[in-house]
């Protein structure tokens, strides 16, 4: 999917590796400007202040080469919204969001249910298969109980997982 995306358009390419990599819901992601993620050196920032968050936001590796693609391609405006419509000064809307993730997905041939949260579950699932405790990915995204989080992440509780902790 991300190389179907990547071809397609950086800013869609950016979002979905945004997604993947950081657990914000769509509307979050939506939300952020070009001032968020850049400093006023121009220097790409690690770490994400989201007002609705309790700690900040990491922004691996991945995410800082996304979003050197997609500067490279587009010359960033602080405040400009990451994810800006071709048509006007607002960001893409949640439809076409999920348009761009549901098109590739089909593309690729994936035939389960695919839209913006599966952005936001992929990140989840891959924490806890890569030893996250759950009680921490419950917190960042703000549910209930463990159980709500690996039910919402695709994991069976009953089932063995393998875990990967690569320190």
């Amino acid at each position: 999917m991300k190389k179907i995306i990547k071809k397609k358009s950086s800013r869609d390419y950016l979002l979905f590796v945004m997604g993947i990599n950081t657990g914000f819901r769509i509307g979050e992601l939506l939300d952020l400007k070009v001032t968020d993620v850049m400093d006023e050196e121009g220097a790409f920032r690690l770490f994400l202040d989201y007002e609705n968050k309790q700690q900040p936001i990491y922004l691996n590796e991945q995410v800082r080469r996304a979003l050197k693609l997609h500067f490279q391609q587009k010359t960033p405006i602080s405040t400009d919204y990451l994810f800006q419509s071709s048509r006007g000064h607002a960001p893409i809307t949640r439809q076409q969001a999920y348009r761009i993730i549901n098109e590739a997905a089909k593309h690729v041939g994936v035939t389960e249910k695919v839209g913006t949260h599966t952005l936001r579950k992929t990140f989840g699932y891959h924490a806890y298969v890569k030893g996250i405790a759950i009680s921490l990915i419950q917190k960042r995204f703000n549910q209930a109980t463990p159980s709500d989080t690996l039910k919402y992440i695709g994991i069976d509780k009953t089932e063995q997982q393998k875990i990967d902790v690569n320190l």
